[in-house]
C-alpha cells in the first residue's frame, strides 16, 4: 500500500480514543480513493485509521468484525463517531493484490483470486449482522437511478450504447433474479485482499459485504482482473477456477446493468 510520510500530523484533528496509538507514532497517509482518508500509524506492529462523512463507515465496521471474528479480517481497534466515522483496525501482514509481486504473474493471481472467493462463498454466516445485503444492493440502485447516477462503462458491451432508462429496465430483473444465500465480500476487487507470499491475509473494505446474490462478486473480480491487468483475457479464466457451474453468464450481465448506477 501507497505510504506518504505526514510531517506534522494535526493530533487535534483525530478522535481522542487514538490518542494512545498517535503519541510518538510516524502517521503516514495511505489513502486510494476520495471517498475517504486512511492513516498508517506506524507504532508497535502497525494500525490503519480510516476516516470518513459520519455513518458512511458502521456497516464496515460491523462486517470487519464479523469477518475477523472468522480469521478472515483485521481485528477492530474501534469504531467511533465525531464530526465523521473512524474505525481503526490492527495491520495486516503482507500486500494487496496490486502489488507486483502479484500482478507479475497473473495466471497465478486469477486462480488464488477465484480459489479464495470459492471459499469464502461456501462460509457458513448464520451470525452475519447483514442479512440481507441484495436488498439494500437493490434499494440503492433505485435511488441512484432517481438521483441521476449512470456510467455505461461498467455495463456488459451489449449495453453500453442504451440509454439509462433502458439499462435500468434491465437492472430492474434483479429484484426477481438474484437471491440472497451466500456470505460475500461486496467489493471483491484487488486492492482489497491482502495476501503474505501468495497466502490468504485478509479481506479488507468490507462494508459492501453481507448475505447476498454471489454474482456481486463474481461480477466485480471479473471486472479488478480486467482493470487491473489490463486484458479481458483471463475472465473464462477465472470463472473455470471458481467452478462454472456455479457462474450464471445471465446474471453477471444483470449485474453490471445494475453496476451501471453505482
Amino acid at each position: 500500500m501507497k505510504r506518504t510520510l505526514i510531517e506534522k500530523p494535526d493530533l487535534a484533528a483525530f478522535p481522542k480514543e487514538a490518542a494512545e496509538y498517535l503519541d510518538g507514532a510516524a502517521v503516514y497517509d495511505s489513502s486510494c480513493s476520495p471517498e475517504a482518508r486512511v492513516y498508517f500509524i506506524d507504532k508497535g506492529n502497525g494500525y490503519y485509521l480510516k476516516a470518513s462523512p459520519r455513518g458512511t463507515l458502521k456497516k464496515e465496521a460491523e462486517m470487519t468484525r464479523f469477518f475477523s471474528g472468522m480469521r478472515l479480517s483485521a481485528e477492530v481497534i474501534f469504531y467511533v463517531q465525531t464530526d465523521k466515522d473512524w474505525l481503526l483496525t490492527k495491520k495486516i501482514d503482507g500486500e494487496d493484490c496490486t502489488d507486483s509481486e502479484y500482478l507479475s504473474d497473473p495466471e497465478r493471481l486469477c486462480d488464488t483470486l477465484a480459489k479464495l472467493l470459492r471459499k469464502l462463498h461456501e462460509t457458513k454466516a448464520t451470525d452475519c449482522p447483514i442479512k440481507n445485503r441484495t436488498a439494500e444492493y437493490l434499494q440503492t440502485l433505485k435511488e441512484n437511478y432517481e438521483a441521476g447516477t449512470f456510467d455505461p462503462t461498467y455495463c456488459y458491451s451489449e449495453y453500453r450504447n442504451m440509454s439509462a432508462k433502458e439499462v435500468y429496465e434491465i437492472a430492474k430483473r434483479g429484484n426477481d433474479l438474484l437471491s440472497c444465500d451466500t456470505l460475500i465480500h461486496g467489493d471483491y476487487c484487488l486492492p482489497n485482499i491482502m495476501l503474505k507470499d501468495w497466502n490468504f491475509s485478509a479481506f479488507i473494505d468490507l462494508g459492501n459485504g453481507g448475505i447476498a446474490d454471489r454474482h456481486i462478486d463474481l461480477y466485480w473480480a471479473i471486472w479488478t482482473l480486467e482493470f487491473n491487468l489490463k486484458t479481458d483475457r483471463y475472465a473464462s479464466r477465472f470463472i473455470d477456477a471458481y467452478g462454472r457451474e456455479l457462474v450464471d453468464i445471465e446474471k453477471l450481465k444483470l449485474i453490471s446493468a445494475i453496476e451501471a448506477f453505482g
